[in-house]
């Protein structure tokens, strides 16, 4: 027997939104920023407890009178305003509990979202904290160092690095830039050597440690000897020796380390602090001018609101996180005697996540047949007058045993029909009471606290298929790539009870396109319940938390291109609109793949004439094809609501 992952609480006679608030888990994954309203709509609140709220639903039907259709992603300017201000908060408040001597300068991994208004934004929100931006390739430096106009910020030049990137770095200084070169490798300190004496510019230097604290989670491996970036003790000691004999050790002033993206245990954090403290204090005794500790990221997100060691949780908050650090490298340092650090973290997802929502509809659905079904008529085949016999015997006492009846009848019947025993007809009427014994068992299982290992599965088998006008792999492929979990919930309709559960599939032609995970108190659990379609209603679901690495992740699949994205900022009397961004037209997807919309059309014409010429066509069916294909052309890849 195991414990069923599903809700086995009989349904309130009244459904309220008390009820959908603890189904879905919006108040453990969505404050301060996500709630619940009287009208049953989700509602946004960007500022958190300091500000107004927005009803989702109705921005929503707002925008797509503004021609913005769905699928499509609103991004809240305030939500990463609060962000950075609450993580600055945080270390500001650890700071002064621990009395330590030293400033916190947080920077963004540009790789979590590059996206321009957003960086834009970022970088203008950030200036009152002197907050910096971390790069990890090449191009991302680029972007950094035209857009970080932060007096006093930091950018950590991270990833791995050519002769051009680190000159390019240390030139940066020039500008008024405080660059900070991250040795990841142990070839990088020559080529800074060879830099700093061709330029003349002693540059800031850093170490990225591999500890040997392992992390948890997706990214667990992301520490120790075999990890992808960072230097060994021994190839520390290396590079403090190259340094020295370069007379550069003064340069070496950072220590940098990373334990994997999505930390979910608090316990992980603090042993690597420790480790790294240890390392930060004996590169000080070996002569290096130490003063930055960058703790990389590995700040987690609370997916599904559990607040546990869950993958997709976290067993902490930001102030926990704030203080552990603080109080750990205090506590070193005055062991030693030595000047504490200037704090860096990179805390990337707990900064993006939360200020972008994809909202999408649902264009219809696919569902087993239900409903009670009709008795065996005079002359039909024995093998659905047993069906019918178990359907009607099915209780509590006896449903696991008749389950396993039902799923031999139907072997049966195919097994019939294969030979030519069994009519066409006759199949369907087994597979019809096959049905309908699953939906009397299914019922009685909900009931039950434990369900049978056979019949977990049931509520998955039995769900409804919901088809919504999206992409995974373009707007969510974590989901399809490493199993993430977003809530996903409807933001409508939350004072009605949703009697349906289903999966989600999108508009690609991939068997992989689908959902069918999401959170859930226990764990994880396979359908999302939501409600009845409603003729001539719209239906819109949202994926939450959701900004970090998604929408740069996302790949052509099936040429699904960039949904629509809309910058929201709260206002005193409502919102404005700061940024559209306009989803791909199929022209520019076409174009990625190296198509020319004009060669396409002029193709389609030669073989509108060529049918016409062999009479295959009429004229009024050409012009009515070619108007079709050009209009398509120049319109969204997804389908119009």
């Amino acid at each position: 027997m195991s414990l069923s992952r599903t809700t086995r609480e009989d349904s309130p006679k009244s459904w309220a939104i008390e009820n959908s608030e603890n189904l879905y888990r919006i108040e453990g994954w969505g404050q301060p920023y996500f709630s619940i309203n009287a009208a049953g709509h989700v509602t946004v609140s960007p500022k958190g407890e300091r500000g107004g709220s927005l009803d989702l639903f109705e921005l929503v039907n707002a925008l797509k009178l503004r021609n913005l259709g769905l699928p499509l992603l609103i991004r809240f300017s305030d939500i990463l305003e609060d962000r950075i201000e609450r993580l600055n908060a945080c270390f500001a408040k650890a700071i002064a509990r621990y009395n330590y001597p030293g400033a916190y300068k947080g920077v963004y991994p540009v790789k979590c979202n590059q996206q321009r208004h957003l960086l834009e934004d970022l970088v203008r929100f950030g200036k009152p904290h002197q907050f910096g931006l971390e790069a990890g390739s090449k191009p991302e430096m680029m972007i950094a160092l035209a857009l970080l106009d932060t007096p006093g910020a930091l950018l950590i030049c991270n990833g791995y690095k050519d002769r051009e990137y680190i000159e390019t770095a240390m030139l940066a200084s020039r500008l008024g830039q405080t660059p900070l070169i991250v040795l990841e490798q142990i070839e990088e300190v020559q080529l800074c050597i060879e830099a700093s004496r061709q330029l003349g510019i002693k540059p800031i230097l850093g170490i990225r440690a591999k500890l040997s604290t392992q992390g948890v989670g997706r990214w667990g491996s992301s520490t120790g000897d075999r990890a992808k970036f960072g230097l060994t003790i021994p190839e520390i000691i290396q590079a403090v020796q190259e340094l020295r004999d370069a007379d550069l050790l003064g340069c070496l002033q950072l220590l940098h380390f990373h334990i994997g993206s999505q930390i979910s245990a608090i316990n992980v954090i603090k042993d690597a602090i420790q480790e790294a403290s240890k390392i930060y204090v004996e590169l000080a005794h070996l002569g290096a001018d130490m003063k930055y500790l960058d703790v990389g990221g590995g700040l987690g997100v609370d997916y599904d609101g559990s607040q546990t060691n869950f993958y997709a949780s976290k067993n902490y908050n930001m102030q926990n996180y704030a203080n552990d650090i603080v109080a750990e490298l205090k506590e070193a340092c005055a062991e030693h005697n030595l000047p504490v650090p200037t704090l860096i973290s990179e805390s990337g997802r707990a900064i993006a996540s939360h200020q972008s929502v994809l909202i999408f509809d649902v264009l219809g659905t696919s569902d087993v047949p239900s409903g009670a079904p009709e008795p065996p008529q005079e002359g039909e085949s024995a093998i659905i007058r047993y069906l019918w016999e178990t359907y009607q015997s099915i209780n509590e006492e006896n449903f696991q045993e008749l389950y396993h009846d039902a799923a031999q009848f139907k072997e049966e019947a195919i097994s019939r029909f294969n030979l030519g025993i069994l009519r066409l007809t006759e199949r369907a009427r087994a597979e019809r009471l096959y049905w309908a014994c699953c939906e009397k068992i299914l019922a009685i299982t909900r009931k039950q606290e434990y369900v049978p290992d056979e019949l977990e599965d049931l509520e998955k088998i039995m769900a409804s298929i919901y088809y919504i006008n999206l992409s995974v792999f373009q707007s969510a492929p974590d989901c399809w790539a490493i199993d993430q979990l977003f809530p996903i919930m409807p933001i409508h309709r939350l004072d009605e009870e949703p009697t349906r559960r289903a999966i989600l599939a999108d508009l690609t032609c991939d068997s992989d396109g689908k959902i069918d995970r999401f959170i859930d108190l226990r764990d994880v659990k396979s359908v999302l319940e939501l409600h009845n379609l409603k003729p001539g209603e719209p239906y819109y679901l949202g994926m939450f938390l959701n900004g970090a690495y998604q929408e740069i992740m996302g790949n052509l699949h099936n040429l699904f291109g960039d949904t629509n994205a809309v910058h929201i900022q709260l206002t005193p009397k409502a919102y404005k609109i700061e940024h559209v961004v306009k989803g791909d037209t199929m022209t520019e997807v076409l174009g990625y793949v190296q198509y020319d919309s004009e060669d396409l059309i002029e193709q389609i014409r030669r073989l509108c004439e060529q049918a016409l010429l062999d009479k295959r066509i009429t004229i009024q069916e050409s012009q009515r094809l070619l108007q079709n294909y050009e209009q398509s052309l120049s319109r969204y890849t997804y389908l119009s609501s």
